[in-house]
């Protein structure tokens, strides 16, 4: 199920507030911000450890914060690097929109249909209870999935548009997993940011 047709929308769900934003920024705007980060962005590819198995991330991944505080998930240790021009300008920019206040991003590459981010939650100690997510996308438009951990009817997706901003909050991480699926559709790169707070 679609539930987001509006330019600007908020939607509630049990255990979960949403707010997308499709043009959050212009075409021009967005071009910009996605071809300084695709090139200048300090990008890595760490390994991931799956059911027993290690091998390569699905997709490339970098992290930037405002401080020195690390961020770990799925058994992977990111170390920040120091808030470029750009990523302070896009922060701010979502903080004046929704008032909430971020330490760190995290960015990740989709290079094409065969990158991916599996089924998980936002849920790490660092990030605290009930933490506010906000995500912005550059680039080629991938679909968004989402389902409640107990309520098996509430499953929704959303497609992300170039320079679309989604903000995740409640109790979200809690009893809602995400996903960016494969695709065998031929398709662009896609540069989605996480701005998060880590405490």
């Amino acid at each position: 199920m679609d539930l987001f047709s509006e330019e600007k929308t908020i939607i509630k769900l049990p255990n979960a507030e949403l707010l997308y934003i499709a043009g959050f920024y212009n075409p021009k705007t967005a071009n910009h911000y996605f071809e300084v980060l695709r090139k200048y962005t300090k990008w890595q590819q760490d390994d991931i450890t799956i059911f027993g198995k290690t091998h390569k991330q699905p997709r490339l991944t970098a992290l930037y914060s405002e401080n020195d505080k690390p961020y770990s998930y799925s058994n992977i240790m990111m170390n920040p690097h120091v808030f470029t021009s750009e990523l302070t300008e896009i922060k701010s920019d979502i903080e004046k929109e929704i008032h909430h206040k971020f330490t760190s991003v995290l960015l990740n590459l989709y290079r094409d249909g065969n990158d991916s981010n599996g089924w998980h939650s936002d849920n790490e100690k660092e990030l605290g209870q009930n933490p506010v997510i906000a995500s912005v996308s550059f680039g080629a438009t991938r679909p968004f999935h989402f389902k409640h951990r107990h309520i098996k009817e509430e499953r929704h997706k959303i497609n992300l548009h170039h320079g679309s901003l989604l903000v995740m909050k409640g109790e979200m991480q809690q009893y809602w997993l995400h996903q960016i699926a494969k695709t065998k559709k031929a398709i662009d790169e896609r540069i989605n940011l996480t701005f998060r707070t880590i405490i």
